[in-house]
């Protein structure tokens, strides 16, 4: 049973940054893509930013393009959102995800975290 652990979230101000981690357990991170999404109440479900199987692609959503920047370190079974230069409209839950897609930015995702809260204030 794969399960994804995310941390890292919390309260900052806007302009400030904050490290998101996911933890991959019963499995290893290096057998899946993973990718970082969030929800802010009373909207949709937006796909934030996604690295492939081996990292060797990777998306960014324009509205986080610049500031926020995806890793992942397959050793630890853990993938990293680095968000910089955060706005109050980043402000949302974020929830990781694996896909078993093993080429490029998959569509599909199999497992999900809890997600972490992110707020910013400004």
């Amino acid at each position: 049973q794969v399960q994804l652990v995310e941390s890292g979230g919390g309260l900052v101000q806007a302009g400030g940054s904050l490290r998101l981690s996911c933890a991959v357990s019963g499995g290893t991170s290096s057998s899946y893509a993973m990718g970082w999404f969030r929800q802010a109440p009373g909207k949709e479900r937006e796909f934030v930013s996604g690295i492939s199987w081996k990292g060797g692609s990777t998306y960014v959503a324009d509205s986080v393009k610049g500031r926020f920047t995806i890793s992942r370190d397959n050793a630890k079974n853990t993938v990293f959102l680095q968000m910089n230069t955060l706005k109050p409209e980043d402000t949302a839950v974020y929830s990781c995800a694996a896909s078993r897609v093993v080429a490029g930015i998959p569509s599909v995702w199999d497992y999900w975290g809890q997600g972490t809260q992110v707020t910013v204030s400004s």
